[in-house]
């Protein structure tokens, strides 16, 4: 029955399985003035269907067989990430930083770890540092320029696009 409404051997053994599987898990539902071949044979039907539905809406393009008018080629696809020379200017910019980042007097690095990288809320990090909101954003800024002026040695002629670009 399944090989007359799918026309494929494997898909229609698929089904049949699948039909066994769903009469198993629903066996309670099985009434018993009806006949037992009948409620399976009725579930192995109600698969073959759902199996035809669901090949009726996957249409498949192969990337290798596309054609387009004439000329037959592939079709690449643009990849969302990153190119890998772009994950490896990101890393080495990531390794400035943390290096330049830790030459910072202990005094600005502090704050700017916390407010930063930890992301923490101003009154939460001049608490941990034991001062005042104010104290706390001045050495914050003192932090960001004392940094700016480290990355600063490491631009070439593009300026900060270099760090970006290596």
């Amino acid at each position: 029955m399944a090989l007359s409404i799918l026309r494929d051997l494997h898909d229609a053994e698929d089904e049949v399985q699948n039909a066994l599987c769903k009469a198993f898990q629903h066996i309670r539902q099985f009434q018993r003035d009806a006949r037992f071949s009948t409620w399976l044979s009725r579930i192995v039907v109600n698969q073959c269907l759902m199996k035809l539905r669901r090949r009726r809406r996957a249409n498949f393009l192969y990337l290798d067989d596309v054609q387009i008018g004439e000329d037959a080629g592939t079709l690449d696809l643009p990849g969302h990430g990153d190119s890998p020379e772009q994950e490896l200017g990101k890393k080495e910019v990531a390794v400035v930083i943390s290096l330049e980042v830790g030459r910072i007097p202990p005094l600005l690095r502090h704050v700017f770890l916390l407010r930063e990288v930890q992301r923490l809320p101003m009154p939460e990090v001049a608490e941990r540092l034991g001062i005042s909101i104010p104290a706390a954003k001045s050495r914050l800024l003192r932090a960001k320029t004392e940094l700016r002026s480290r990355l600063q040695r490491h631009q070439g002629r593009l300026g900060a696009a270099t760090l970006l670009a290596s």
